[in-house]
């Protein structure tokens, strides 16, 4: 059920600052605007055009709360698809909860999280997933996590699942069509058009699940793990990284205890960087559940960044080799990347040498900032942009990749009993379960439980 109440809630962040947004959203909202605004023009809100802004005083009845920019949206063509008004106010907080207070005894009673955006989806001005894409937008913090959250907010991905949703669920009409003439024993449904159908959702399933494994990480950011021997310069490269004094730097072997976590975006993608402790064998009880930590955010980093001391490489070579391979033993799927720091204080022949023994490294000198770029853009060649550069669909919500995966599973099974002649009625069935899960992604099936844990996590004023 549409609610029809007017709802109130701060636009802005709160706090104060130089202006702060208060909207309201409802039914009856420009009355209640109206009833405590006094335009410079004396005139009334009710009679005015939609998307007008009016300058004016916040009045509670004789004081005087502020002079304010009132904007008027009027239905269905606004954000909710209701009757909406945006107070711009002064940024005090002061004059902000009063002009709340003030509106709450007018009438309207405080917006629950999301709830203008669940109004929105309500009204049919969004589907679900361009609803869940403005949490993304609100929260995206770089480039690529931008460039998709708006990609989809404009109904990209949605578009192209309501298409598959549209012509699959025309075919399923033709199955159910048969069912109904079962006794005459006819084929409304042409069954070579059907097949090729299913190939092409099949198709495209694959292709958007398969993209969950790059947005997920643009969208939450790259976890990169910084390893290797204690006093080897990782906590000094990860300052470099970030161009600050985020990590303690020592002369002292095992200085860092515990794992350092930041973040940098890189050529507009997150990474989020891990300094670890060193590893090393050792006595010390405080050192070596460092080093535990180090092995658990190895295992959940999606690249692994091993940093020695290229200028120890002569006396400790062996041993780096042996370390390289128990990491690539037990990580082989993650990207590695050797890093030999320090790399101001050797010679040209040994520059030859190292790069002769593993021709996959990077050199660099964390303290001198040498070769940082060149590691940057190592890292930028594990992420697949070309998806982002191409405008393609990318699944970055966990809850959309479910019902992906499960939708699949259906038409494998469709296509299953197509090929073996299985009954219509028995095929209808998964059809029937594949367009539920494409009904979930966009809305078209939905319940109460379901959109309380998606809008839950909007901040108030959306």
């Amino acid at each position: 059920m549409i609610p029809h109440d007017s709802i109130v809630a701060l636009a802005t962040p709160s706090g104060a600052g130089a202006i702060a947004v208060i909207r309201i959203s409802g039914q009856d909202a420009i009355t209640i605007g109206n009833s405590v605004f006094k335009s410079i023009n004396n005139k009334e809100l009710t009679t005015q055009k939609t998307h007008t802004l009016h300058l004016g005083h916040i009045m509670d009845d004789s004081k005087t709360l502020d002079q304010v920019l009132v904007s008027i949206f009027k239905g269905p063509n606004s954000y909710t698809g209701e009757n909406t008004i945006e107070i711009s106010c002064h940024g005090s907080t002061y004059i902000q909860q009063q002009i709340i207070q003030l509106l709450l005894r007018k009438g309207c009673r405080m917006a629950d999280p999301g709830e203008f955006t669940l109004r929105a989806f309500l009204n049919g001005k969004l589907d679900l997933s361009q609803a869940e894409a403005v949490a993304d937008l609100i929260t995206s913090d770089n480039e690529a996590s931008h460039q998709i959250a708006m990609q989809q907010m404009r109904g990209g991905f949605s578009n192209e699942i309501a298409k598959l949703r549209e012509e699959l669920l025309n075919f399923a009409s033709l199955i159910e069509l048969e069912l109904d003439f079962a006794e005459e024993d006819v084929e409304f449904a042409d069954r070579t058009q059907f097949h090729e159908l299913l190939n092409r959702i099949e198709f495209v399933l694959k292709r958007l699940i398969d993209s969950f494994a790059v947005g997920n990480v643009i969208k939450n950011g790259i976890p990169v793990a910084i390893v290797g021997e204690p006093n080897v310069g990782k906590s000094t490269l990860l300052n470099a990284l970030l161009n600050e004094e985020r990590a303690i730097v020592s002369e002292i072997a095992g200085t860092t205890r515990d794992t350092i976590e930041d973040e940098l975006v890189i050529g507009g993608i997150g990474f989020r960087f891990i300094d670890t402790a060193g590893i090393r064998e050792t006595e010390d009880l405080v050192e070596s559940i460092g080093i535990r930590k180090t092995f658990e955010k190895i295992e959940q980093a999606q690249v692994v960044a091993f940093l020695f001391d290229s200028s120890e490489f002569k006396v400790s070579g062996l041993k780096l080799k042996v370390e390289l391979e128990k990491i690539k033993n037990q990580f082989p799927l993650k990207p590695l990347i050797i890093i030999g720091n320090k790399a101001d204080k050797l010679k040209e022949i040994e520059i030859k040498n190292l790069k002769s023994e593993i021709p996959e490294i990077l050199l660099i000198s964390a303290k001198e900032k040498l070769g940082v770029e060149d590691l940057k853009n190592r890292l930028l060649s594990f992420v697949n942009t070309g998806a982002l550069r191409n405008n393609e669909t990318i699944v970055t919500n966990t809850r959309h990749y479910d019902s992906l995966l499960k939708a699949l599973e259906e038409i494998t099974k469709v296509k299953y009993g197509l090929e073996t002649n299985l009954s219509s009625d028995l095929m209808a069935l998964d059809i029937k379960e594949a367009l539920y899960q494409f009904g979930m992604i966009t809305g078209q099936v939905t319940n109460d439980e379901l959109l309380g844990n998606i809008f839950a996590n909007f901040c108030i004023g959306k």
